[in-house]
């Protein structure tokens, strides 16, 4: 695989990343106010991920490597350029329960739902009473 650019998604781009993600993730709604980092090879855009500011935290959501780039490291890249430029220990995430040790791999620790701040643990029990299967996670900083 050639190199992966990182890079902000320019807002002018919403559109394109709202397409990809109705492809792939419809689920996913990316919105203008929150933050998308894209990984692209040349000018392809091969994987996307989306903060969310909710009060004096970010919620990491919508991780999406698209599939033709899956199972060649595009995520493990992803989050390793996100530990090294993006996150800091405010950050959680909700992640799907078979995606917990990769998320773990890169700095998130496993929390209780009662230790997340309270508008994210309302929004987590939410999801888990429509029936998803996550696992809150915050990132914690290895310096």
């Amino acid at each position: 695989m050639d190199t992966l650019n990182f890079d902000l998604l320019a807002p002018i781009k919403l559109p394109l990343a709202k397409k990809i993600y109705k492809s792939h993730y419809p689920a996913a709604k990316p919105k203008s106010d929150e933050r998308i980092i894209t990984a692209q090879v040349g000018s392809q855009l091969c994987a996307l991920v989306r903060f969310r500011s909710i009060e004096n935290c970010r919620l990491m959501t919508g991780m999406l490597v698209i599939p033709d780039y899956r199972l060649q490291g595009v995520g493990h890249k992803l989050m390793q350029h996100l530990v090294q430029q993006e996150l800091a220990e405010q950050d959680f995430c909700f992640a799907l329960a078979h995606l917990e040790t990769f998320y773990c791999q890169h700095g998130f620790q496993t929390i209780d739902k009662d230790a997340l701040p309270n508008a994210l643990k309302q929004l987590f029990l939410r999801y888990i009473q429509g029936g998803k299967s996550l696992v809150a996670m915050q990132y914690v900083d290895p310096n």
